[in-house]
């Protein structure tokens, strides 16, 4: 995730830190979200100072940190109400088992709880607890209750405790964390769509430890995926080969082949609404491939290659169609070899760029082509690019037929 492409600018956040060693990642939690261009207001319990101190918060929020029912500084002495009025979020990292019951039971016996009970903004908590105290039946009922009461539950995660232990408990990372709140504040411009988006390259056999394949890193359609996510659709992500982890709460489908990610396409796009085209699928497939190594020989070897089916002009082409959009990686001549390709593939949308300014990078430049022209989006993190994007595509959708 890039730091400094503003993702929450003008959004207003309440942190709220309880008791537990996971406190320590709520300071980089912090960092990120001001660095996103949020307001940040810290709001810590008793125990919570004995893990991270508020000054510690109040050097990352720039705000001052309250802890206090009763603090003189909001003019009213009424902080548990005050302090969470203006606020777009209210997010409690950790959130520890007693915290969790509190919460259950409606329970307000100290600032953050009572701020939580009286609040109007959505409330979301990052578990952070034993493996045992978050598998105990009764953190399970809390949790239950909370869940329906509307409470977001982030987390936890899998591994290894601070008390040595492993298991399920963890609280999720600073990133992994800040990525949800990114998701939860976006606008839901793709709510209730079903979504599915091919990224990643392909790799043809050749033997049984030789192939084709191509330079593409999947970070393109990985980021589309992401931003489709935070927009509310429903995501499924088809990807070759690549070792990025899956957005939150995307459906990845990870195949290999050109064929396999044909196949996996065709079984799921009847029940697509969008169909965003990111893979750099490769044109052709080695003809004959050899069930054993080809060893080295004097002279030059000969492969016959013959053409994959067509993934993007299959969807286009077939009968109640997906809203299409295509990606075109070009060496040259970007305008004319896009807008051709649009027209051959008969798609609303098609997104272009350079491949020597893009493969394997974090950042990159596209220009979008649709009938009405041009739109260039300019260099920037390809996360911004592709919520770029995905407004686009919601714009577009909008508009009547």
């Amino acid at each position: 995730m890039t730091e400094s492409t503003n993702e929450l600018s003008g959004k207003r956040v309440l942190l709220g830190i309880t008791g537990g060693i996971a406190a320590y990642k709520a300071a980089e939690f912090a960092r990120l979200v001001v660095k996103s261009g949020a307001d940040l207001q810290v709001v810590m319990t008793t125990a919570a100072c004995g893990f991270v101190t508020p000054v510690t918060m109040q050097a990352l929020s720039g705000n001052p940190v309250f802890t206090d029912m009763w603090d003189s500084r909001v003019p009213n002495n009424m902080a548990h109400i005050e302090l969470s009025r203006d606020r777009d979020l209210i997010v409690v990292a950790p959130a520890s088992a007693d915290f969790i019951a509190k919460l259950a039971a409606g329970f307000a016996d100290d600032l953050l709880s009572a701020l939580c009970l009286a609040r109007r903004s959505p409330l979301a908590v990052a578990p952070a607890m034993n493996v045992e105290m978050w598998s105990h039946p009764a953190t399970q009922r809390n949790i239950a209750r909370i869940r329906a009461d509307g409470v977001a539950i982030l987390g936890p995660a899998l591994g290894e405790q601070a008390c040595g232990e492993s298991g399920m408990g963890r609280m999720l990372e600073a990133s992994e964390l800040f990525a949800e709140v990114v998701s939860a504040l976006a606008p839901k411009v793709l709510e209730g769509k079903r979504v599915l988006v091919t990224a990643g390259p392909t790799y043809e056999p050749i033997d049984t430890v030789r192939g084709i394949t191509n330079q593409s890193s999947g970070k393109m359609g990985y980021a589309v995926a992401q931003a489709a996510s935070e927009a509310g659709a429903q995501v499924t992500l088809v990807s070759g080969p690549t070792a990025l982890p899956a957005p939150a709460s995307v459906e990845r489908v990870s195949v290999v082949t050109a064929r396999a990610m044909y196949d996996a396409v065709m079984a799921r796009v009847k029940k697509t609404d969008v169909f965003i085209a990111v893979a750099a699928v490769a044109d052709y497939h080695v003809v004959g491939v050899r069930d054993r190594k080809i060893k080295r020989q004097a002279g030059n070897l000969k492969l016959e290659l013959a053409p994959n089916k067509d993934i993007l002009g299959t969807v286009a082409a077939g009968r109640n169609a997906p809203f299409c959009v295509g990606f075109a990686a070009e060496t040259e001549n970007l305008k004319a070899y896009a807008q051709q390709k649009r027209r051959n593939k008969r798609i609303p949308l098609l997104a272009a760029n350079l491949a020597q300014d893009a493969f394997g990078r974090d950042d990159n430049a596209l220009t979008l082509f649709d009938d009405t022209g041009e739109h260039v989006l300019d260099r920037a993190p390809k996360i911004v690019l592709a919520r770029q994007l995905i407004a686009h595509v919601a714009g577009m959708l909008l508009k009547p037929k």
